[in-house]
């Protein structure tokens, strides 16, 4: 039985509690499948930060070296301001792994409540460039305390980091349904969002087995409320990734329905899965956090690891799971505990097909 070496980062909020529930999931999943997961946990996050002023160490990176993925569960605390944490771990491991694609896919449950009169035939991935745009960093603020105080954020789009995103984007969906929906503003923003438009159209005319299209930020925002149904893969900036992908999230369930993945295509690095619902501290505490997001970014990081059919099985737990209303969790308008939530996957991982 092969080991494979996974990180974990518990983080802050309801992290740790997500991440509980999720372990014994995954453990179960790559039993059957003939694998065994070896677990190093790390205590970065918010507690880190109190007791050394810094969310990880200086050398996090060197000790994620040769470990092939990590389960991230969530960063943020109200007692202290989000940039320091934000910037200190999630962000600071995207930049520093060079993790240049955020997968998230978005897909309807049978059996979730949501916003939508029509809630199933939702399937779609939301490839998000991960290192640049307006979270690069660059800028300032100056004048302060004097009544003309300036905020100056600078976004960044380079050649190199879009064609990337983009010939990720467009292999996916030579998987999938075959088309890409890239998302831009280059009827506004004349600079990065017109650089866009011509790489990825270079790009799109590699794959002409894959259907494209380009679509402004704005129409594609009220296009997902209205009919989700016909889109694949959508190709966003690190912006626009971050935000279309919350809003599809609410229509499939809420946030704690949304996994993800940051990912370097190619590269040997780490790769990092994480819940995409944050730290969530007006529930932190009490066991009532969804914990699907966290069990299904746990799936693909099970994909990520050359464990495909564990992967489906734990997806297919969920499904079952999820089909009961008695194990809705309070986001999904239920009254069932992050624990039961969790427990019914796992019964459903143990009793499910041999892998």
């Amino acid at each position: 039985m092969p080991d494979i070496r996974i990180a974990v980062i518990p983080g802050d909020g309801v992290g740790p509690e997500v991440i509980a529930a999720t372990l014994p999931v995954l453990h179960a999943a790559a039993a059957r499948a003939g694998a065994r997961l070896d677990i190093r946990e790390f205590d970065w996050g918010g507690e880190r930060y109190l007791r050394t002023g810094r969310a990880m160490p200086a050398d996090a990176v060197e000790q994620l070296r040769g470990i092939p993925a990590v389960l991230f569960g969530a960063v943020g605390r109200p007692d202290l301001p989000d940039h320091e944490l934000i910037w200190g771990l999630i962000i600071g491991l995207r930049q520093q792994l060079d993790l240049a694609v955020n997968v998230r896919p978005v897909r309807s449950w049978p059996g979730v409540p949501t916003v939508l009169r029509r809630s199933d035939g939702i399937d779609l991935v939301i490839v998000r460039e991960n290192t640049e745009g307006e979270y690069t960093g660059i800028g300032g603020r100056a004048h302060a305390r004097t009544g003309v105080e300036l905020g100056v954020e600078v976004a960044v789009h380079s050649r190199s980091a879009i064609s990337r995103a983009a010939r990720y984007a467009f292999e996916l969906a030579r998987g999938r349904r075959g088309r890409v929906s890239l998302v831009t503003k280059s009827n506004a923003l004349r600079h990065g969002y017109t650089l866009w438009d011509s790489v990825v159209a270079e790009v799109a005319a590699q794959h002409p087995d894959v259907e494209y299209e380009t679509v402004l930020v704005d129409a594609m925002a009220a296009r997902l409320v209205q009919r989700p149904y016909d889109l694949d893969v959508l190709l966003c900036s690190n912006l626009f990734g971050d935000i279309l992908s919350d809003l599809t999230a609410a229509l499939v369930g809420g946030m704690g329905m949304a996994p993800s993945a940051n990912l370097l295509p190619g590269g040997d690095v780490p790769a990092l899965f994480e819940p995409v619902h944050g730290s969530a501290p007006d529930i932190a505490g009490q066991g009532i956090a969804n914990p699907v997001a966290c069990v299904l970014s746990g799936a693909m990081l099970l994909d990520h690891v050359g464990l495909p059919a564990a992967a489906s099985a734990v997806r297919d737990a969920v499904a079952t799971a999820l089909r009961d209303p008695s194990l809705h969790t309070p986001d999904l308008g239920g009254s069932a505990t992050t624990e039961k939530l969790a427990k019914a996957i796992l019964a459903a991982v143990e009793d499910g097909p041999a892998t």
